[in-house]
């Protein structure tokens, strides 16, 4: 099973800023498509951000209309690692964050623990 580990969340006031990491064990993450998620206490997950599996351009980019302008997701293959920059962030931005496969991709990844990110106002 392929269990990605994210990390990075934190308490930050609004306007602030933050990086999530997520690790992704094995080969597979360099072919796979991936994206960011969130889920907010008692809601579904919902997509945030997705990116191609060779993508660090921006037209392989995708983003949820709350987050455009504001985050951005990045990868590199070569550290098995993709990155959420979050900027402007706001008090409704709080919520778990997790990473998983892109939901276009053909496979799903056992969902990791999440990282909790908590915007004070």
């Amino acid at each position: 099973q392929v269990q990605p580990v994210e990390s990075g969340g934190g308490l930050v006031q609004t306007g602030g800023s933050l990086t999530l990491s997520c690790v992704v064990s094995g080969s597979i993450f360099r072919y796979t498509a991936m994206g960011w998620y969130r889920q907010f206490p008692g809601k579904q997950r919902e997509m945030v951000a997705t990116i191609t599996s060779d993508g660090n351009l921006e037209r392989s980019r995708n983003y949820a209309d709350s987050v455009k302008g504001r985050f951005t997701i990045s990868r590199d293959n070569a550290k098995n690692t993709v990155w959420l920059r979050m900027n402007s962030l706001k008090p409704e931005d709080s919520a778990v964050y997790y990473c998983n496969t892109a939901p276009y991709s053909n496979r799903q990844f056992t969902w990791g623990q999440g990282t909790q990110v908590t915007v004070s106002s």
